[in-house]
């Protein structure tokens, strides 16, 4: 059993010094099951169950009907990651220190609520719904099943990254069918996040509101799910936690989505709990996150771990009132990505306090929507202190030291596809005023997005426009420089997306973002030795944790000649990520060309060790495929040279090379007619750019093809280029 030690100091505290009471659960409250399901993004006024007139929720409302509501219960983080480790470690970022979606990892010797009910007897499983919470951030310990298998590359990109609902009930129905002793399940759905693009009927029915639609759908999910729990005879039998990690702005603070602001429009979540045993209510007490793991070992009986922070539910799931407490809350990811000011703050009875150079004051009871601002009439001191003294009592190493995460190339282009950045070198300042507050610069981010959504709706030039306009006003987002200038690549304008990208890397010199795409289009556009100078020149954090970036040094180095170099860079970035396949085949591609040059067996032995890696790690691979059957066909092997051959270009028909590759091997197996189909496929592609040789070649070719003449000699083929 793991051991979570803390060497906190005994605060007297009065209100903040709340013990977790241990309150034994009577039999018929203890259920056999227990079923954790967290929607993505979901506010707590888009329920039926919540007083909401946007949507009718029935399914999850006749859940509310059968058990407690609480109305006032509250994330600590507008954060997925963040707020699920909240949720199941007991704990919030004071102590396990996750603080972001991308720079943070739940360190092992952190004992979750799977570990802790795993040990108790309970089989464990989660399905999840997106990348923000896959097991590389380390939410899976304790998990017997944690299935974040999530679409394939060429999957369409709306669901890059993603699941839908129903295939995550899906996975969760056919682990529980399976099962005979007691469990907990962890639904995470990832639906209704942005972009909002529910399946039809929902998408006609809520044309003009997508997030709407979408909250219907998984509605609609879940009373399948639900249904098909009582069929076989497990909901009445299971305790249900229904809850979201956090809302969404919708526009509201003029914030669109969330992540950003800490307004009760993303910390403000619905709580749902249904226990065999227990009466139907509504609660209007505060509760958080962190009271989620104490309240399960409440209700089963359990002693709970010493270190959690929230406290059991139990009590007012018995209409019992609870002490009242602070809540802690923060909004971290734009300090650690943007260097924006921190905001933190607390929540205790109506009283809501935001810290931050703009400090901000609410009584909730009064103005649950913090349209009234009180800090400028209230002595704040008071609060300054709570929340100061709160985060002394419960801060441990884990959030000082930073849990950094070390993530590999495919995890974050998933997370990029989801609107995520890891930008973890930031400079940070010393002190921040008003001009570093959140709110003051959130409408330079809005403008931002408005510029980027011009983008995807075809409008290049108005955005252009805009981003122009921005940075001349203001040039403090390092994300400005880096999306004008994939506008500018887009329209082609490639001098000027460098001449920005320059500019941005003068006055962001640790932005990751700038850096990444700089090397990128220099390595697209044949610039190898300007982004050999640039790579070589920048000592950030991010190339000691990112492969992608020792991918494009290694491909810049290897079309200069420095091929031992090149090696080295990649074997940098397959050691921080072993599976990057497109790394294992430059690898390959470099050990086939020395092996073509020098007929060295050990340069053969090379590339084809890592030629297999490649497919092995993307069975997919058009170059992989090609490339081995280069090698194929110098040792003789025509047939296997073929197969791979034909296997290139079925995932790359623009590899028209591989179609003259494959005309010469089947004229050598005596195949005049694929010989001839393949060869003409080649010369209708690429005829008007060979060279006069390459033509002469071709066309004597296609004569003796034509003749059925097998007298033209055994090629050979030195690299694996497109035409």
């Amino acid at each position: 059993m793991k051991i979570f030690i803390h060497k906190f100091s005994v605060l007297s505290l009065g209100l903040l010094c709340l013990l977790v009471i241990f309150v034994p659960a009577s039999d018929e409250t203890k259920p056999k099951n227990i079923l954790l399901i967290t929607i993505d993004t979901l506010r707590a006024d888009r329920l039926s169950c919540y007083d909401s007139r946007h949507v009718p929720t029935p399914h999850i409302d006749r859940l509310a009907a059968d058990g407690a509501v609480f109305k006032r219960a509250f994330a600590h983080n507008p954060l997925t990651l963040p707020s699920h480790t909240n949720i199941l470690l007991g704990t919030t970022p004071l102590q396990h220190g996750v603080s972001d979606n991308v720079d943070f990892i739940v360190k092992k010797e952190q004992l979750s609520l799977a570990e802790f009910l795993k040990e108790k007897g309970f089989a464990t499983a989660a399905v999840i719904g997106a990348t923000p919470l896959d097991s590389r951030f380390g939410l899976d310990q304790g998990f017997d099943l944690y299935d974040d298998s999530f679409t394939e590359p060429g999957s369409p990109k709306f669901t890059e990254g993603e699941r839908k609902a129903e295939e995550v009930a899906a996975i969760a129905q056919k682990w529980l069918a399976a099962r005979d002793d007691p469990w907990f399940l962890w639904m995470h759905i990832f639906d209704p996040h942005y972009s909002y693009e529910p399946p039809e009927p929902f998408l006609s029915r809520y044309k003009n509101r997508p997030y709407d639609g979408e909250v219907a759908y998984v509605d609609s999910v879940l009373g399948d799910f639900f249904n098909f729990m009582k069929k076989a005879g497990l909901y009445d039998s299971t305790l249900i936690i229904f809850t979201a990690d956090h809302g969404e702005s919708l526009g509201e603070h003029e914030e669109q989505t969330h992540g950003i602001l800490a307004y009760n429009s993303t910390l403000w979540i619905p709580l749902i709990i249904h226990c065999p045993g227990l009466k139907p209510l509504e609660i209007e007490q505060n509760v958080c996150h962190a009271d989620i793991f104490p309240t399960v070992c409440g209700i089963l009986g359990i002693n709970p771990p010493s270190f959690l922070e929230g406290a059991s539910l139990l009590p007012a799931l018995r209409g019992k009132k609870l002490k009242d407490r602070t809540i802690y809350f923060e909004s971290l990811e734009p300090h650690y990505r943007m260097d924006w000011a921190p905001l933190k703050g607390i929540i205790l009875k109506n009283d809501k306090f935001i810290d931050s150079p703009v400090p901000e004051l609410y009584d909730l009871g009064k103005d649950f929507n913090e349209t009234a601002n009180l800090a400028s009439q209230i002595n704040l001191s008071p609060f300054k202190n709570l929340l100061t003294k709160h985060m002394e009592k419960y801060s441990s190493h884990r959030a000082e030291e930073g849990a950094r995460a070390n993530l590999d190339r495919a995890t974050l282009e998933r997370l990029r596809s989801l609107g995520y950045v890891k930008n973890p070198a930031i400079n940070r300042k010393k002190e921040y005023g008003p001009e570093d507050d959140v709110k003051s610069l959130l409408p330079l981010h809005n403008r931002i997005v408005a510029a980027y959504r011009l983008w995807e709706k075809g409008q290049i030039d108005k955005g252009i426009e805009m981003l122009e306009k921005l940075i001349k006003e203001d040039d403090r987002i390092d994300v400005a420089y880096s999306h004008l200038a994939k506008l500018y690549r887009e329209k082609g304008l490639i001098n000027d997306a460098i001449t920005v990208l320059q500019n941005g890397q003068k006055n962001h010199p640790y932005s990751y973002e700038i850096l990444s795409l700089h090397s990128k289009i220099l390595i697209e556009t044949g610039r190898y030795n300007e982004s050999i100078q640039l790579l070589e020149s920048k000592k950030l954090l991010q190339m000691g944790q990112d492969p992608l970036l020792w991918n494009h040094l290694g491909v810049a180095l290897m079309n200069t000649g420095k091929t031992e170099k090149a090696v080295q860079a990649f074997e940098k970035a397959l050691e921080i990520d072993p599976e990057y396949a497109d790394v294992a085949y430059n690898l390959g591609s470099i050990y086939l060309a020395r092996f073509l040059q020098t007929k060295s067996s050990d340069a053969r032995k090379q590339a084809e060790q890592y030629l297999d890696k490649t497919l092995r790690l993307d069975s997919r691979h058009a170059n992989g495929y090609n490339s081995r059957g280069v090698l194929f066909f110098q040792d003789g092997k025509i047939r296997q040279a073929v197969t791979n051959w034909e296997q290139a270009v079925k995932y790359d028909p623009k590899l028209f090379k591989t179609f003259y590759y494959l005309g010469v091997a089947y004229y050598n197996l005596g195949d005049m007619v694929k010989a001839a189909e393949d060869l003409m496929h080649y010369k209708d592609a690429a005829y008007s750019r060979l060279s006069p040789q390459e033509k002469e070649r071709l066309d004597h070719l296609l004569e003796l093809v034509k003749d059925g003449k097998r007298d033209y000699p055994h090629q050979n083929y030195s690299r694996s280029d497109r035409d």
